[in-house]
C-alpha cells in the first residue's frame, strides 16, 4: 500500500470521528401537522423496542429513553413477563390509567441482504518503479488486487409515536442503517438520527 493510500485512509479515519460518520439514513417521515411536543411539560412516555433479542430491545429503549431525560420509562421495567402484549386493549388501557402521554416504537421490520462485486484494480506505476530493485520489490505485493464479492446488510427499522390521549399516530419514520458495527450501534445510530431529525421538524422541543 503506497503512502498516499495510507494517507487516504487516515484521513477518512479522522474525518469520521470528528464528524460522526454513520450508515443509517432517514428515507422517510411523517408528523401530524402544526404538532410540537414540549419534552419539559411530558408526564411520561413509553419506550418500546420490538426486536427478537432482548438485550438488543434494553439498548435501543435505554438509548430512545435518555432522550426523552426522566420522561422516558423503559417497556423491560413497566411491562413484567406476566403481562399478556399480545391483548392490546388491556395494554392499552394500562397506559393509559398510569398516566402516559404517549408511546414511541421501534421496530425492526426488513434485513436485506446484497452480495456486491469489487472489481480487480491495478495502481499505476510510480516513476521509481522502473529500476531493477524497486520493480522485484513491489511486484510481489503491490500493483495488482484480484476481484471479490462482498455481502452487505441493511436494517430497516420503523419508528412510531403515539399519542395516548388522541389515540393516534403523530409521527412516524423509516430508518436504513447499512453493515452497523453490532446491534449496540445500530440501535444508537437509529435513535439520535430519529431524535434529532423531530428537533429539526421541531416536533418536539425541551
Amino acid at each position: 500500500m503506497n503512502v498516499f493510500k495510507i494517507t487516504t485512509i487516515a484521513f477518512t479515519a479522522l474525518l469520521c470521528l470528528s464528524t460522526s460518520c454513520t450508515s443509517t439514513k432517514i428515507t422517510s417521515s411523517w408528523q401530524q401537522p402544526n404538532k410540537t411536543i414540549t419534552i419539559n411539560s411530558l408526564n411520561k412516555v413509553l419506550v418500546v423496542a420490538m426486536f427478537k433479542n432482548k438485550t438488543s430491545c434494553r439498548n435501543a429503549e435505554d438509548q430512545m429513553a435518555a432522550y426523552l431525560k426522566e420522561k422516558g420509562v423503559v417497556a423491560y421495567n413497566y411491562l413484567n413477563e406476566n403481562f399478556n402484549k399480545n391483548n392490546v386493549e388491556a395494554l392499552r388501557n394500562k397506559i393509559k390509567e398510569d398516566g402516559f402521554d404517549g408511546v414511541i416504537t421501534m421496530r425492526l421490520i426488513d434485513v436485506d441482504k446484497e452480495k456486491v462485486f469489487i472489481p480487480s484494480s491495478r495502481n499505476r506505476y510510480p516513476n521509481d518503479f522502473y529500476t531493477f530493485n524497486n520493480y522485484f520489490y513491489r511486484g510481489w505485493n503491490n500493483y495488482y488486487s484480484p476481484g471479490y464479492y462482498n455481502t452487505t446488510k441493511t436494517y430497516v427499522i420503523e419508528v412510531i409515536v403515539f399519542s395516548i390521549k388522541e389515540d393516534n399516530i403523530i409521527w412516524a419514520g423509516l430508518t436504513k442503517t447499512t453493515d452497523p458495527n453490532g446491534i449496540e450501534n445500530l440501535t444508537n445510530e437509529v435513535t439520535r438520527l430519529v431524535y434529532n431529525k423531530m428537533k429539526k421538524q421541531r416536533f418536539i422541543t425541551e
